[in-house]
């Protein structure tokens, strides 16, 4: 059977907090956010920046840059990423000696990360990368972890996470699905 078994594991104002927190840890490591800059992984990890670029405005009353990264052709074909957008006025966001914090939506192999952090060094020489992820699920397949986590969920491999975001989906949460009859 294909039937799956959903529960709902952070609800919208669990994400608001964790994005709230992830902001304030973000400020306190980096001293603030000079020389700092936002860059989602799309499709999510580009919403969960801008969102904790908002936090940041609103705590430090500072504009931070906000860019995203599309990797999808950089790991099937090979084709190199030629720049990172800038999400907030268009145009290339520039990496080169930048401290750069990378956001995606839920951390599982590493495999979307390393394809990621490839990219970002393709394009120029960050100063330094640092990963923020809403979900961190485990079950890692490369040496990858991320300096800020909004919720840690210990999965199984036959379950899945499912993150919802207003933007795309009309409505915010994370869940954990369960495929019925494979269970480990």
């Amino acid at each position: 059977m294909n039937e799956t078994a959903e529960h709902t594991i952070i609800d919208e104002m669990g994400i608001r907090r964790a994005l709230t927190r992830i902001a304030h840890e973000i400020l306190e490591k980096n001293k603030g956010v000079e020389n700092c800059t936002l860059i989602g992984i799309r499709t999510r990890g580009i919403y969960l920046a801008s969102r904790v670029a908002e936090r940041i405005l609103e705590i430090e009353g500072v504009p931070i840059p906000v860019g995203e990264i599309d990797i999808t052709s950089y790991r099937d074909d090979r084709v190199k990423v030629k720049s990172v957008e800038n999400v907030q006025e268009g145009g290339k966001i520039q990496i080169q000696d930048r401290k750069i914090i990378l956001f995606d939506d839920v951390l599982y192999t590493g495999r979307t990360v390393r394809a990621a952090m490839d990219a970002l060094i393709d394009l120029g020489r960050p100063q330094m990368i640092q990963l923020a992820v809403l979900v961190d699920r485990g079950h890692r397949e490369l040496p990858i972890r991320p300096d800020y986590v909004g919720k840690n969920v210990p999965t199984s491999k036959s379950e899945s996470i499912e993150v919802l975001l207003t933007e795309i989906d009309d409505k915010d949460g994370v869940m954990i699905l369960q495929q019925r009859g494979k269970q480990e």
